[in-house]
């Protein structure tokens, strides 16, 4: 049932868009290595979102290995623990998880484990030799990047030379500081590291599995956008075509169903926790909807009275051209807005609806009335090889 100009089922619609877009995704798997207390759930909390390791469900997977996983988060963690206890618990635990791994990848990509984590507490200061030898077997097998974590000051830095030193086939040696460390009432050492964790991850993971790893981690969320801005602009291109054909007017609901997906697959890129009060705010911050028949006549009838030359509907006819002014304005608002939400949800702190509903209605009416002067459309519309559409834009 509708309430106001809100249809309720638009709004589930997108929801079960977002779903169907996160699902697609190849998931990531990642084992993490590390004694008790080096601070594994602390890197997980920081680095990936929806605090995976109070949230997650941990399985058994072995006697000293859990698997965290958590619906709509497309990441599989695998957690080790054992590893401080005697040298013949330790044997076990190297033994199984060498067994975890090989099993895995003969599962095939989707169970396969991708990257290592092995943790060492930088405080500790010192590696022992098993530790190396161990983290040379594992880096036969897959890529395996040592992180220090509770990095503080020097010795942080002493011992990265150290490890460095000893010419282990690791993909590199991070410091971290996960989150920020007080050293006294006024001195607060900030978070560090976790970027440049990020940024090796992603140069070191298989191709299929980098959007599912930009979705579960919340440390760049410029990254995100970045992502989101490039798929809409080739979302938009291909979808209006290279000629960017005209839309009759009695089709222009076609517009609806086509923006609602992309809102569904920009939300899933950012993965973020988007709820039905979160949508609906956007939604209605863009008209509202009784339906995407009313959607369509609010933007024909509103919405493009805003397009700097776009003039009348001649003929019947919407220009391609203004179709995807309208979606372009729709999607980098969106981004706009989910970035600012991102990095909300990141820090435990969530934006008024209100404010959202706001600031999504400023954000796109200030890029509509750019037109086709906004750099994204320009953008867009410069791919176009037309005649027809050279000759419009000299108009």
């Amino acid at each position: 049932m509708a309430k106001g100009n809100i249809d309720y089922n638009v709004v589930q619609e997108m929801l079960d868009k977002t779903k169907e877009e996160v699902e697609k995704m190849h998931p990531i798997n990642i084992l993490l290595v590390g004694k008790t207390g080096v601070g594994k759930s602390t890197l997980i909390n920081n680095v990936f979102r929806e605090r995976l390791a109070e949230t997650g469900i941990g399985r058994p997977v072995t006697q000293h290995l859990r698997r965290i996983a958590k619906a709509g988060v497309p990441i599989v963690l695998y957690d080790t623990r054992g590893l401080e206890l005697s040298e013949a618990i330790q044997a076990e635990v190297k033994a199984e998880i060498m067994e975890v791994i090989q099993d895995s990848q003969k599962k095939g990509s989707k169970e396969a484990i991708h990257i290592v984590y092995y943790c060492i507490n930088a405080g500790s200061s010192r590696i022992e030799e098993a530790e190396m030898h161990f983290i040379d077997e594992l880096a036969k097998l897959l890529p395996v990047l040592i992180v220090l974590t509770q990095s503080i000051g020097q010795p942080a830095n002493e011992l990265k030379k150290y490890i460095e030193n000893q010419n282990l086939h690791v993909a590199g040696v991070i410091t971290i500081m996960a989150e920020p460390y007080p050293i006294t009432d006024e001195l607060v050492l900030p978070r560090s590291g976790l970027k440049e964790l990020i940024e090796t991850t992603f140069a070191l993971i298989p191709e299929e599995t980098k959007p599912a790893f930009n979705n579960a981690q919340q440390v760049d969320i410029a990254r995100k956008a970045k992502a989101a801005r490039s798929w809409a602009k080739k979302y938009i291109a291909t979808t209006f075509g290279v000629g960017f054909t005209p839309i009759p007017f009695s089709d222009a609901t076609i517009l609806v169903p086509m923006q609602i997906g992309m809102l569904a697959h920009i939300t899933a890129i950012f993965g973020i926790s988007m709820d039905k009060a979160t949508i609906t705010s956007i939604i209605g911050a863009i008209g509202g909807t009784s339906g995407a028949t009313y959607l369509g006549r609010y933007i024909v009838s509103n919405l493009l009275k805003l397009i700097p030359g776009a003039g009348t509907i001649a003929g019947g006819l919407i220009s391609g051209v203004t179709a995807s002014i309208l979606t372009t304005a729709l999607a980098m608002s969106y981004i706009e807005v989910l970035t600012i939400v991102a990095k909300g949800e990141k820090d435990g702190k969530y934006p008024d609806l209100s404010k959202i509903e706001t600031l999504m209605r400023e954000k796109m009416l200030e890029r509509l009335k750019k037109g086709k002067r906004d750099p994204d459309v320009k953008q867009l519309l410069d791919r176009s090889k037309s005649i027809p559409f050279k000759k419009w834009l000299k108009k």
